[in-house]
């Protein structure tokens, strides 16, 4: 709130959303952290009610680790539902479900376009591609962490994209010798060929200069930094989700125990769009209070802007509170 001469006073009001639905897929796709990830948010901005649906299996139930999370993070109502019918009942509301004021997480191409499709009747926290991951290493880098973190995203689906961008040739040689040895022992290995024959990429470039351009170009939902000093680099990174600096701070780290959040922008929307957080459950209003002193200083060209606007009712709200005439 701001104080200004003659008794002004214009400031802001900031509000949680009322009710939030989350939406959590199931099968392959069931994972506990993401409940965690879009729950803790919403609740600490203040969101009073958080409702959860998930689709259920084919015997009627729901992955049990679901569940745990939803009931640690701090859901208050769970219901069996899923797909674009799912993402309806919350938009909508049903006899059952109710109606929320902002639907979040992620889902299939058929929860992605309802999502789009309900998005302006109620708010949505963004439209979620495959998952993605671009690495930048030089010389200095570890093949095996490269391969290693490169497979950690080819995993997720047949669709993820996995790129490495690095200056040196040699490298990039032996991150392919490495991932030919450790996707072995991989359970998950049959997605992951898939991916990176389809998805996968890695770039030679001259020097980190454009290596920073491409990633900038491609703004991945996960960026790695795996140089000499990644550091450096951060300040000229100016399109990604998430960025991960140096040989320990692996992406899966990131989508668990590291603090900021998971949910990112994908495919190139990181140049509009942040990572989920707390700023995504609130809502701001703006307030304003003039005295009559004050009023009259500007009231003018307050009239003179309405009238050239050719809006008389504008400016005959302005005029009417200096007017002694009756009407």
């Amino acid at each position: 709130m701001v104080t200004k001469e003659d008794g002004i006073i214009l400031g802001q009001q900031i509000r949680a959303l009322e009710t939030v639905g989350i939406y959590v897929p199931g099968g392959t796709a069931a994972y506990p952290s993401s409940v965690l990830m879009n729950t803790l948010p919403a609740k600490v901005a203040g969101v009073e009610k958080i409702v959860m649906i998930t689709p259920p299996s084919k015997d009627g139930s729901v992955n049990p680790n679901i569940l745990v999370a939803a009931n640690i993070a701090g859901v208050d109502e769970i219901y069996k539902a899923g797909g674009a019918q799912g993402i309806g009942a919350l938009a909508y509301g049903t006899e059952i479900i109710p109606k929320v004021d902002k639907i979040v997480g992620p889902g299939n191409i058929y929860v992605a376009m309802a999502k789009r499709s309900v998005y302006g009747f109620v708010d949505i926290d963004m439209i979620a591609g495959p998952s993605e991951i671009l690495i930048i290493a030089d010389e200095s880098s570890d093949p095996k962490f490269i391969a290693a973190d490169f497979m950690s995203q080819a995993e997720h689906d047949v669709l993820a994209s996995s790129m490495l961008v690095t200056t040196s040739k040699r490298l990039a040689e032996k991150v392919i010798k490495q991932l030919n040895i450790q996707i072995k022992n991989l359970s998950r290995k049959e997605i992951i060929r898939t991916s990176i024959k389809d998805y996968g990429a890695i770039f030679v470039v001259d020097n980190l200069e454009e290596a920073i351009e491409l990633a900038n170009d491609i703004s991945p939902e996960h960026l790695e930094v795996m140089t000499e000093d990644p550091f450096t680099i951060l300040g000229q990174i100016k399109n990604a989700g998430s960025v991960f600096l140096g040989k320990y701070a692996p992406e899966p780290l990131g989508d668990y125990m590291a603090g900021p959040n998971h949910v990112l922008p994908t495919s190139g929307s990181a140049r509009f769009f942040s990572p989920l957080s707390v700023d995504d459950y609130i809502k701001k209003s703006s307030f304003t209070y003039y005295t009559k002193r004050a009023l009259e200083k500007v009231k003018d060209v307050t009239v003179t802007m309405a009238e050239t606007e050719g809006l008389t009712a504008h400016a005959n709200s302005i005029r009417v509170r200096f007017d002694n005439n009756n009407f």
